[in-house]
């Protein structure tokens, strides 16, 4: 009597993942196979979303204008200056 008991309980504890195991197989997509997208699909798409970011960078940043060589040099000693406080 305690085996069937034992064989009962592991038979109910088991029938989820044999239920699961159906509906995969009806499907016809088991572990390992393609899921989704094809490798060229998969591709495509992070060429799109590539795409969409740099667009949306591009809109987002303003457009620098150059720096006179007076910047430049004031912004290469500020660097500099602030760099060798950082040392100490």
């Amino acid at each position: 009597m305690k085996r069937f008991v034992v064989i009962l309980s592991l038979i109910v504890a088991a029938a989820p993942a044999f239920a699961q195991r159906g509906e995969r197989d009806q499907k016809g997509v088991g572990p390992g196979k393609q899921q989704g997208m094809s490798k060229d699909e998969r591709q495509r798409m992070r060429d799109d979303m590539r795409d969409v970011y740099r667009e949306r960078n591009r809109q987002e940043r303003p457009q620098q204008r150059p720096l006179s060589p007076q910047e430049r040099e004031k912004l290469r000693r500020d660097i500099q200056d602030a760099n060798r406080d950082l040392r100490r």
